[in-house]
Formats: structure tokens, sequence, C-alpha cells
């Protein structure tokens, strides 16, 4: 029978996906789906799957290896203070700092997390407030990671906002739930062990960081060097965990932690992704679904009662989001965003199990627990996706500002696409503004060109600020101000280019434009690259320069992509190297693409790879 068990189990792990995609079920995550399918084959339904050391121990793995890659799904760019050091204006035109909102508005989760598990005990529904707490303010990041990545918002304010939200909602309360449940398993005394846990972890971190990159030179089909140090970290910081009393599911997330840290290639995460997603992971869900009984929870009246006011709590309990949202975004967008946030699977589960080690719980509330956090689960999605509404400034790829307005500004303010840039000029020449203004639609004069001007007329919220004045000194003095106000890409304009400028200006990340250069690179391309000369210089083909942001693109092959027979690729940057492309390189996100095509053609692929 134990072999059947997981037979079956494995078999089930397949066919899941398989029979959503023939029925294009789209709007149910796969997780939840692997739950319902467990229910119906286990104690509730069929009990067809019974329990067995075999699916425990693979199952006990899977919830492992689930959190290691929760661990990898952090963005840590996001939550550098570089980044948001600049507000940024949201669709309903306030200015938006993403961390900042997120904060407020996951502060305002807990306290109402806290509320909510104290009404439960007062009304003789839940006793155990700490635990309702934490399970309460959860939010399921890889649900929350693909339904924004679907919706194509993660690099918006908006979604930014809600992912960093996510992020604390899946951080915090899994050390509130080591916490928890050190004090509840009669070792308070030790918690201060738990410190150990996260010195290993940057021992870990320092120990392998250089070594990491040398892995990545001599590993080889056979050896797979960065997926043994992946599975070497896991055990590591879990036996660590275990050691000093702490839960293993908060090594395997510190695991994770530390190989997202080591910047793998996107090839090393669809590896993990595809060991952990493709095998481990299901099992864990599909035998939750085994063992809920929910027989037990409609024989049982006060079970029964627990699952609709846990359903409504946990959307409550993201109430604070919707309306901290509100003051920062639309209202429709607010309500999409505080509801997806309600979403709550990948932390309840490892929390329950956790709880029920710890006999803080019994079968059947949670039971009642998994089944309420299946309905949200469900739901929550649903009513994000057929809410939220893109406006027409969260379709605009990259905001550019030009300050400095001449006829080549001019005929680049004409050339730039209006789907993938909102494009604005500023000038302080009245001169200049009056001979244009019919002409360009966003043209703003200012009184002057002092950077405190430029500041009030907010020329430096944006992606691109590009400074084209004939007085090379004061694009320089304008082009670090931009950077200094956090501005991504800042170009500047220099008219003569003296060498100690040029070292300094990449130093402080700031890119070079020199007008005098022009005509030796077009001919030097000429001379070197004809074929990049005909491209530049033809009428009925485009040449384009596109950052790969789309992951179903990445951690492929060019010759695997749909479309690779309709474009030529030139080059390919890597970091600071360029790269000569093959049918057989693969292309990983943040890869810089030179190619050229037909205009049509070339236009929607520029749209498509750079999609986030």
């Amino acid at each position: 029978m134990e072999g059947l068990s997981l037979f079956l189990t494995v078999f089930l792990a397949l066919v899941i996906p398989i029979v959503m995609a023939r029925l294009r079920v789209t709007t149910v995550p796969t997780a939840v789906a692997e739950i319902i399918v467990g229910i119906l084959m286990g104690k509730s339904c069929l009990n067809l799957i019974t329990q067995t050391s075999q699916l425990t121990f693979l199952s006990n793995l899977g919830v492992i290896v689930l959190m290691f890659l929760s661990g990898m799904e952090i963005d840590f760019d996001l939550l550098s203070p570089k980044k948001h050091t600049r507000a940024r204006k949201s669709e309903s035109g306030k200015q938006v700092k993403p961390m900042v909102v997120a904060a407020f508005a996951f502060g305002g989760v807990a306290v109402a997390s806290v509320l909510l598990a104290l009404g439960m005990k007062a009304l003789g529904l839940f006793n155990d407030v700490a635990l309702a707490s934490i399970i309460f303010m959860t939010v399921a990041l890889g649900v929350v990671i693909a339904t924004l990545k679907e919706k194509e918002i993660l690099g918006r304010p908006i979604g930014q906002t809600i992912l960093l939200t996510a992020v604390m909602g899946e951080v915090i309360p899994l050390l509130l739930l080591t916490i928890y449940s050190t004090a509840n398993g009669g070792d308070a005394r030790k918690l201060w062990l738990i410190i150990l846990l996260f010195v290993a972890a940057i021992i870990l971190l320092r120990r392998f960081k250089r070594p990491y990159l040398w892995f990545a030179k001599v590993t080889k089909a056979t050896t797979q060097l960065d997926v043994r140090l992946a599975f070497f970290l896991i055990f590591a910081l879990v036996t660590v965990a275990e050691q000093v009393g702490a839960e293993n599911i908060l090594g395997a997330f510190l695991a994770g932690v530390v190989m997202k840290l080591l910047e793998p290639t996107q090839a090393t995460k669809d590896k993990l992704t595809s060991i952990g997603y493709g095998f481990f992971i299901p099992i864990f869900f599909i035998r939750t679904g085994v063992n809920l009984n929910l027989k037990l929870l409609f024989a049982n009246p006060q079970a029964l009662m627990l699952l609709p006011v846990l359903v409504i709590c946990f959307f409550l309990a993201k109430l604070p989001v919707t309306l901290t949202y509100m003051r920062a975004f639309n209202k429709r967008n607010a309500f999409a965003g505080g509801f997806l946030t309600a979403t709550t699977i990948t932390i309840v589960l490892p929390t329950l199990q956790v709880a029920r080690k710890l006999n803080a719980i019994t079968a059947t509330q949670s039971s009642a627990f998994i089944l309420a956090a299946v309905i949200v689960c469900i739901a929550c999605p649903i009513v994000f996706n057929s809410t939220f509404a893109l406006t027409p400034e969260d379709k605009i790829k990259e905001k550019v500002v030009i300050f400095g307005l001449n006829a080549v500004t001019m005929t680049v303010y004409q050339d730039l696409h209006d789907s993938w840039y909102s494009v604005q000029v500023l000038t302080c020449r009245k001169e200049k503004y009056d001979t244009y203004k019919s002409k360009v639609k966003n043209l703003k004069l200012l009184p002057d060109r002092k950077l405190d001007t430029l500041e009030a007329a907010g020329a430096f919220d944006t992606d691109i600020f590009v400074a084209t004045f004939t007085d090379d000194q004061a694009n320089l003095e304008v082009g670090r101000a931009a950077k200094q106000a956090g501005v991504k890409r800042v170009i500047v304009s220099q008219g003569k280019v003296v060498a100690d400028t040029v070292d300094q200006l990449k130093e402080e990340g700031i890119e070079l434009f020199a007008f005098n250069n022009l005509h030796g690179a077009m001919l030097r391309a000429l001379i070197e690259s004809p074929a990049v000369y005909r491209i530049i210089t033809d009428t009925n083909n485009a040449l384009y320069d596109v950052v790969v942001r789309n992951s179903a693109y990445t951690g492929r092959q060019l010759m695997d992509w749909d479309f690779v027979d309709q474009i030529t690729v030139s080059r390919i940057r890597r970091g600071d190297k360029w790269i000569s492309p093959h049918g057989s390189t693969v292309i990983e996100p943040g890869d810089e693409l030179i190619y050229s095509g037909p205009w049509r053609e070339a236009d929607r692929i520029h749209q498509l790879l750079s999609r986030e």
C-alpha cells in the first residue's frame, strides 16, 4: 500500500498541471489545485492515498525546498535604500515611496491581525492569540509575484509596493513563528541561540561568494556544482536551525536568501525551481490535502462555524493594506492590490505543521485554517485580475526628461515610440520655447537652470535624464545632480571630450554622448561592421537595443525563441562584457541585445522581451 500511495501521488503531480492546461484553468494557483485533488484522494473522500513513511519524508523535504525557493524570490534591489530615496508618481499622480507605503500597510496588517485574534478568543472560537495573529498576517509571496508578472506591473510603483508588502508578509511571520515555536516548545531561555543561525548564514555567504564564481566556470553536466551547493546550504542551515531550537523552515528560508545573494545565473534558478516545483513541492501540497479530514470538520459544529469566520478574518486582516494604498493609488487599483495581499497559503501550511507538532492546535482546527486559506487563495487572484486596470501612465515603460532644446533633441522627441516612453522636454530659453511649443506637446519653460528650479519642476522624477546644453560644464552639474537624486540612467552631452572627465563619469554611473565623436564612430562602423552601418541607415529595417526582462525568454537558448527567424541578433552585452551570439547562447535576465529586423516585427519583439 505504501508503494501505491507514493505512485498515485507522483502520478497526480504529473496529471494536475496537464489537466489544468487542457481545461485552460489559469485563475487557480497550481498549489491550490494540488491541495484540492489531495482532499479528494485522501481521508475526506476516496481514501486512496494513505500516510506512509515515504510520503512523510518527501513531504517534509518538499516544505523545506518550498521555503528555500521562497527565500530566493526576495528582490533585494527593491529593499536597498538607494532604490527608494526618490519618490515616484503613481497612476493617480501622487508621489509614492513604495517602501514607506508598504511598511505602513504591513504595520496596519499586524495590528489588525492581533485585534482579530483577540476577537476570536473573546468569542471562544480559537484561544491561541499569537498563532492566529501570525497566520492572519501571512502573504503568499510566490502567488503575488506570479500575478504581478502576468499583469506586467512588477516594475511600476503599485507593483513594487504590493511586492514589498508581500515580502514583509512572508519574512516577518516566519521570524515570529520561530520565536513562537521556541517559546512554546519549553526552550524560551535558548531563544538567543537563534542568532547563531543568522551568524551561520552570514559565514556561509562570505565563504562561498568567491568560490561560487569559480563554480560557474568549472561546473559541467555531470557535476552540477551550483545545485550541489544549493542543497548543501539547505541542509547546513536546516541542521543549525534544529540544533539551536529554531524551526527547520527558517533555516531553509535563510538558505534561499544566501543563495539569492550569491547571484546565481538564470540557468541555476531554473534548475532549482525545476527540482522543487517539478517533484518535491507538489508532493507536499497533495499530502496536505490528503491529511485534511473534512468529514470530522463538517461533523463538528464549532469547527464548521470557525471556517467562515476564518475566511472573513483573512480578508479583514488585509483591510489596512487597501486603506493605505488608497492614499497613494487610485481606489480601484488600491482595492485590487489589497485583495491580492490577502492571498495566503505558502507560510500558513508550514505554520500549521509547526503548531500541530507543538500540540497548539487540533487536527480539526488545522483543517479549518487550511480550507479557509485555500478558499482565499482561489478568490484573491480572480478578484485582482478582474478589478485591476492599467492606466495610461502604468502602460508607459519608461519616462524620459530631456533638458535642452535643439535640432537633435527635437528629432529624438519625435522618434521615440509613445508606447515605450513618456518624453518631457525642458528649456530655459524663451526663444526656443516659442519656436517649438506648437510641435512639442510636453514642452515646459523654466525661469532658469538652477538645480532647485529643476527639482521643483519634477525634472528628476524620471527613469532617464538627458542634459543637452551647449555648455559642457552645465551638463555635468545637472547630470550629477540627477544621479544624486536617484535617477536610474543619466546621459550628458559633451562637445569637447576630456579623458579624465570620461573616466570620472564612468565611475559615477553617468553615460556620455559626444557630438564630435559621432561621425567618427559611424565611419568606424562602416569600416569594421558594414552590416551594422547599413542597418542604422536603412529605412526598411530597425536596429534595436533591448534589455531582456521577460522570464519566459530567459534561461533558454536563442535557437529556442519562437521569433528568432524574424530578427538578427548582432551582439549581446552581459555586465561589462560583449558576447558574440550563437544559436546555443543561453539568455540571462538583464542581457542587453542589439538586434535588427523589419519595423513591425522588431517593434513587437522589443515590447515582448522588455516585458517584466
